[in-house]
């Protein structure tokens, strides 16, 4: 019988060994949802439901395991896990409810989100938040960990410039929607410098909980939100590119300023 160390040092080599997988498919193949819905991928449900079902076990999860860990009575714990937390209570309540809150204004038929693809977000969920829960809450060395507040500090200053990158973005393209009028260009801030800004705040933000856990459960995590998101910036941008053609601006990166 398996122990719950074998369990987490299984589904960490697991983390490890979509993540390959996953950014050869997101290559050649784009999730169908947004603007790149298609027909062909199941039932759909609406996009705030899916948002908040896919993304909850992040948030359940953690919570039910922290008070059974060796940790759960030490406050750098509490610390450590609460920008986790407070990214993914953004994620599964305040976003999807003003989504919710923009659907209910707009007249127009919107497409719905492919059950099939917030299913196996949802399975990548339970996945990570059992991974970053678990290592939190019982694995990580917090006391004999010498460095812990500069790191913290450091991550904990890195993952806040991401998660304000990240948050902005989402407000101008949640803004953009309530206008109506179809799809326009996103303009101001960073989309002067890169296509998909909400993107580059988010990997931001897990490059900072990496440096934050100093685990192989973190940097896991950063690398597989790298092997996802950056495909789907490329499909983004590209996407920008063939609506608006000489109208889109060409200086524009991907997800990275300066770099791609």
């Amino acid at each position: 019988m398996y122990s719950d160390q074998d369990l987490f040092h299984y589904s960490l080599l697991t983390l490890y060994l979509i993540t390959p997988p996953t950014i050869l498919s997101l290559l050649f193949l784009t999730a169908p949802y947004g603007k790149h819905h298609r027909p062909g991928w199941g039932p759909a449900i609406p996009p705030p439901l899916a948002w908040f079902l896919m993304e909850s076990p992040t948030i359940w999860l953690p919570l039910l395991l922290f008070p059974h860990g060796s940790n759960r009575r030490n406050p750098r714990a509490l610390i450590l896990i609460s920008p986790f937390l407070l990214h993914y209570l953004h994620r599964t309540l305040i976003y999807p409810l003003r989504l919710l809150l923009k659907i209910s204004g707009d007249k127009t038929k919107k497409p719905g989100f492919p059950a099939s693809v917030a299913a196996m977000a949802f399975v990548f969920n339970l996945l990570n938040g059992y991974l970053q829960g678990r290592w939190v809450s019982e694995y990580a060395d917090l006391d004999g960990d010498r460095r812990f507040w500069w790191r913290m500090g450091g991550g904990a200053a890195v993952f806040g410039i991401g998660a304000a990158a990240n948050i902005w973005a989402d407000n101008v393209l949640l803004g953009l929607k309530e206008r109506g009028g179809g799809y326009k260009v996103p303009r101001g801030g960073l989309f002067e410098w890169v296509s998909c800004p909400n993107y580059f705040g988010e990997i931001v933000e897990w490059l900072g909980w990496a440096f934050m856990t100093w685990s192989w459960a973190g940097l896991g995590f950063f690398v597989y939100t790298c092997a996802n998101l950056v495909p789907r910036a490329w499909a983004n941008h590209r996407w920008y590119l063939e609506k608006f053609g000489e109208d889109y601006p060409k200086n524009r990166k991907v997800v990275i300023p300066f770099v791609y």
